[in-house]
């Protein structure tokens, strides 16, 4: 008698260790594991691209290479694998990004007009988006009431969730038998990647817990210190999933502000599956409106912003940093971000790509509504009059110019506080001037915002 068997369709969950789509999969019979390297992720950047490469190559080691690859347009590729291996379900982790979810349309279409499923379980997220709502069921606009209801929404399900088999128990049924046509490319890239295996992110957030997690409310804003998990790659690319953290934390201030953290990272989520358009578009309206600069001279700025070269020394190191490792301290995205759009004047659709194209941990809904919080076109009820002081913010954050001195090394003969804002004989010779002055273009920020109140009477 042959055995069912089910495909388990790698996405943006790479692991084996707690996955839902895998109990679900294991259940049904043989498992042949697909990922399909899709053109689309061609628009990605290379570090992130290369990260994934990684994650992938560690998952099939687990599984003992049974991993099969196929090329080309998923909706044209899954269907037809599924009939070539005689699988009568594939089963995935939800996707409730723009992308994924016109993706997962058009495989179902096609799986179901061939009397085959396409089955969802699990998602990338603590709880799903689209799950939390006010009680006369519409989503929250502002984290804050979100944050409370996602916790009481959340503690009951997280309690409910579906053992894993361990991966000794699985029959993968997959390469060498089932042929593959190897392997996504691995793009060159200059960043130093972290490692990619569940194996890492778990030794990584071990130590966390035991080192720095009961800190993390007091040295999370210090770029100079170990004070974050650096787990935003392997949670992006479900190396690990929110909930095997959440598992460990306990009713301490510390350990409640990094479950706030992974609520940022639902709510913004949420907000985009209600509003996908809000992925490149502003999610208020009325900031449509708003003056921003693109000609010649905007966009020679954007490239010295780019390069981290604007004169500002807490901007040119988080810069820096993103370029060299393919990611950047929280605190200082927030500066840099703050800086292009109020200081430069640019829109913050720039900054996001730029981002996407640099961060190993790029997630097209925290990334961009994080953009979006910064310009103040998002989610904050009142944003736009935070303009962030890269100097003052410096001064507070990296108070020994620790962080600065490591990613400016033109820096790091410079002593005391002048580090924050060289200055004439304290500038280095080799190290630009600033570009703009902050207070005249905070000023000009707050002007510009204020029109457009007056061009609404």
């Amino acid at each position: 008698m042959t055995r069912a068997r089910s495909i388990l369709w790698f996405r943006r969950d790479l692991r084996l260790d707690d996955l839902p789509a895998l109990a679900v999969a294991h259940a049904h019979g043989d498992v042949t594991p697909l990922f399909v390297v899709d053109p689309a992720f061609s628009a990605s950047g290379a570090p992130r691209r290369a990260f994934m490469a990684a994650a992938l190559q560690a998952l099939d080691d687990r599984m003992g290479g049974a991993l099969v690859y196929r090329h080309g347009d998923p909706a044209a590729v899954v269907p037809a694998f599924a009939a070539e291996v005689g699988a009568d379900v594939v089963v995935v982790s939800r996707d409730f990004g723009p992308y994924g979810r016109r993706r997962d349309a058009a495989v179902a279409e096609r799986l179901a007009a061939d009397g085959r499923r396409l089955q969802g379980v699990g998602s990338p997220y603590a709880v799903d988006p689209g799950t939390v709502v006010k009680n006369d069921g519409t989503p929250y606009a502002v984290f804050t009431p979100f944050s409370k209801a996602w916790l009481a929404v959340g503690q009951p399900r997280w309690a409910e969730r579906r053992a894993t088999p361990a991966v000794g128990d699985v029959n993968w049924v997959g390469a060498p038998d089932i042929a593959c046509d190897g392997p996504p490319a691995v793009p060159a890239v200059d960043s130093t990647l972290p490692p990619a295996s569940e194996a890492s992110a778990r030794d990584r957030w071990a130590e966390f817990l035991s080192e720095g997690l009961d800190q993390y409310d007091d040295r999370r804003n210090q770029p100079a210190l170990d004070g974050t998990s650096r787990l935003s790659p392997a949670l992006r690319w479900g190396i690990l999933h929110p909930l095997q953290l959440i598992d460990d934390l306990g009713p301490v201030r510390a350990h409640e502000v990094f479950r706030s953290e992974l609520a940022w990272r639902d709510f913004y989520a949420d907000v985009l599956f209600r509003r996908p358009e809000t992925a490149w578009e502003n999610l208020q309206p009325k900031m449509d409106a708003m003056v921003v600069d693109t000609d010649a001279r905007a966009k020679e700025r954007f490239a010295a912003w780019t390069e981290g070269r604007t004169g500002y020394p807490i901007v040119d190191a988080g810069m820096r940093q993103l370029l060299a490792t393919g990611w950047m301290h929280n605190r200082v995205r927030m500066i840099v971000a703050s800086f292009l759009v109020k200081d430069l004047h640019l829109p913050w659709q720039w900054g996001a790509r730029h981002f996407m194209r640099h961060l190993v941990d790029g997630d097209l809904a925290s990334n961009n509504h994080g953009w979006q919080w910064a310009a103040g076109t998002g989610t904050d009820a009142a944003p736009y009059f935070r303009v962030f002081n890269p100097t003052s913010q410096s001064e507070r954050f990296d108070p020994d110019g620790e962080y600065l001195r490591r990613w400016v090394p033109e820096l790091r003969d410079v002593g005391g506080v002048a580090v924050h804002a060289p200055d004439g004989l304290l500038r280095p010779a080799d190290y630009p001037p600033p570009i703009v002055d902050h207070a005249a273009e905070r000023d000009e920020a707050l002007r510009r915002y204020k029109s457009l109140g007056a061009a609404a009477r």
